[in-house]
């Protein structure tokens, strides 16, 4: 029972710090950060009523990323596919995957059929922002469990990353 004992106290913490370095991995090599990625944002304006917080996203703080920033062309853009892709294998593999599968997040397969681009890209840049005052944000990390952690992603990156699950309908 005592070497049971030693045995678990030392592989927990081993696993933990293994799933933590998985998914806070590092920037690909041939991915060169354009814009470091907003900082923490203020907190959201008061809601000006209980019914009404309730049933609408909370609007974004300054610096967020609204609708006016994202131009969605009808056709994909391979290089931005192909760049995401590399972060997805560096940053995203361990807890995400490229079907409706959930890993320890969602599934990325149909997700913009479900989420506003703009809530996808500010969900990547902000996610503790998001979790605090985002209902849809909320419910997901109710549904997972977990949050996601901050991967430092710039505006760029994470456009390619929105550009890539646009790919996975």
């Amino acid at each position: 029972m005592k070497a049971s004992n030693r045995s678990f106290r030392f592989i927990l913490p081993l696993g933990v710090a293994l799933v933590a370095v998985a998914c806070g991995g590092g920037t690909p090599e041939s991915t060169t950060p354009a814009t470091p990625a907003t900082p923490a944002a203020p907190a959201a304006p008061e809601a000006a009523a209980p019914e009404a917080a309730a049933a609408a996203t909370p609007s974004y703080p300054a610096g967020f990323i609204t609708s006016a920033d994202i131009t969605l062309g009808d056709k994909l853009d391979e290089g931005m596919i192909t760049e995401a892709k590399k972060i997805f294998d560096a940053k995203c593999h361990v807890c995400h995957s490229m079907t409706d599968q959930k890993v320890v997040g969602p599934g990325w397969k149909g997700v913009i059929n479900e989420r506003k681009p703009e809530w996808i890209m500010n969900m990547m840049l902000h996610t503790q922002w998001m979790v605090e005052n985002d209902p849809d944000a909320q419910a997901l990390v109710e549904e997972t469990k977990t949050v996601m952690p901050d991967q430092q992603l710039t505006k760029e990156q994470a456009r390619a990353m929105l550009e890539l699950i646009r790919s996975l309908k």
